[in-house]
């Protein structure tokens, strides 16, 4: 073989060999490693009898624990005042993990009171996700460091983590002291600030949390800073003796393609076949999969009235608002109603079954979340906060336009045709 042709096979060789390994990365990032549930869950219990309860606890764990108390704060008039003076009040420690982080007067406001702390002596822990946090000015992180703030990316991008790149932390979790918790939808940044009044301000909840609970918060955070940094946080300063603070049963539960990525959508599956009366299911990011599909068809065939909310075209990924509505047909022809939110982007992730149940918290209800994402909710077993939950979404459905089953059927070509390619990508929305 002549130089030249060596040179050529050699050049061809290495391009296929580039070619091959990036498929396998692409692949092994894109594709779910676990098996999917796929069988529909026969109907056992109801949401107030104790063998749910009890299914809740052992089957997916961990174990609900009384006493505690769970506020609800709506929008960043609420949210934002209450975690910046949790974090202000910290004597101890702070450990905050979150995906959105970006740039702007809120992310300053956090910056500034995480690094006075942290100059106090309180031991902070900052976990950002990578991804998430990409529009965050580099020097917010370089002022918390200086400061004494331990401020860790979950899954950088390395030459050892490739593998996953694909898992992100989408948690959103504040613990201060190992007494006060702060979960929810919110993210740092400016777009969440305001009261929803226009698309400026986004929609969102987020909850204050006391109680016995707060402990099983604290693990969740715990679980992905070992992860990222191979350091276990324990002691009285992360895990203090926690006293009953309110009328609250809950469970802290989370999800993690490395640890059982479908727990969460089982808890969800779990709780559709358990309703007797109502499912209330606000989602920024709604592109269920085919058995959660038949499993919430299935629940209104038997009676349960089943509504769906979603953002309307003013949202930040188009894509899955087109995935979304392709898939609304078989259940709107089932009689499950569907409304959009008109005022602004909404980002609200909650569930409430017959009043009893609630889930709130981090998950959006799509593939990614249930099976390439870090997430964590709160489970709340409670009639009076369900209620408040249930008095939440009809204030959103009264701000949302309902979308009938024959909207449904006439919408344009265009629209079908952005749905068909949106849906192909279903795998990671």
């Amino acid at each position: 073989m002549r130089k030249g042709s060596k040179s050529s096979y050699l050049v061809a060789m290495l391009a296929t060999f580039a070619l091959t390994m990036l498929g396998v990365f692409v692949y092994q990032n894109l594709a779910g490693q676990e098996k999917k549930i796929e069988h529909q869950l026969p109907k056992l219990y109801e949401t107030d009898n104790a063998e749910f309860r009890r299914a809740l606890g052992a089957l997916l764990g961990p174990q609900i624990v009384p006493g505690n108390q769970v506020e609800t704060l709506l929008n960043g008039d609420e949210i934002f005042p209450a975690m910046l003076a949790a974090i202000r009040s910290a004597k101890t420690t702070i450990t905050f993990e979150t995906y959105i982080y970006w740039s702007g007067s809120i992310g300053r406001e956090f910056v500034d009171a995480l690094a006075e702390r942290a100059r106090a002596g309180v031991k902070v822990h900052v976990l950002l996700d990578w991804v998430g946090s990409l529009k965050m000015d580099a020097a917010l992180v370089d002022e918390m460091k200086a400061a004494g703030v331990e401020c860790v990316r979950f899954h950088e991008p390395g030459f050892g983590n490739w593998r996953q790149m694909n898992n992100r932390t989408h948690r959103k979790l504040l613990v201060v002291d190992g007494r006060l918790g702060f979960t929810g939808g919110v993210g740092i940044a400016d777009e969440w600030r305001g009261n929803a009044r226009d698309k400026t301000e986004w929609r969102d909840t987020h909850y204050r949390v006391q109680g016995p609970v707060v402990a099983q918060m604290q693990s969740v955070f715990l679980d992905n800073w070992m992860r990222a940094t191979g350091r276990v946080l324990h002691g009285e300063r992360y895990f203090p003796a926690l006293q009953a603070a309110g009328p609250h049963d809950a469970q802290m539960f989370s999800s993690s393609p490395s640890g059982g990525s479908e727990s969460m959508q089982l808890m969800y599956l779990l709780a559709i076949t358990a309703a007797r009366k109502s499912i209330d299911l606000s989602n920024a990011y709604f592109v269920p999969d085919d058995l959660t599909i038949r499993t919430l068809i299935d629940a209104a065939k038997r009676g349960v009235k089943v509504r769906v909310l979603t953002p309307n075209g003013h949202i930040d990924a188009k894509a899955v608002r087109h995935a979304s509505r392709g898939s609304w047909g078989p259940m709107l022809d089932a009689g499950i109603e569907f409304a959009e939110y008109q005022p602004t982007m909404f980002h609200v992730k909650g569930f409430v079954v017959d009043g009893i149940f609630a889930s709130v918290g981090s998950t959006n209800f799509d593939n990614r979340s249930f099976r390439l994402n870090d997430e964590a909710n709160l489970n709340v077993l409670n009639a009076e906060f369900g209620r408040i939950q249930q008095q939440v979404f009809e204030a959103d459905w009264a701000k949302a336009r309902s979308i009938t089953a024959d909207e449904w059927r006439r919408r344009p070509w265009t629209e079908r045709l952005l749905e068909r390619a949106a849906l192909l990508l279903h795998a990671q929305l």
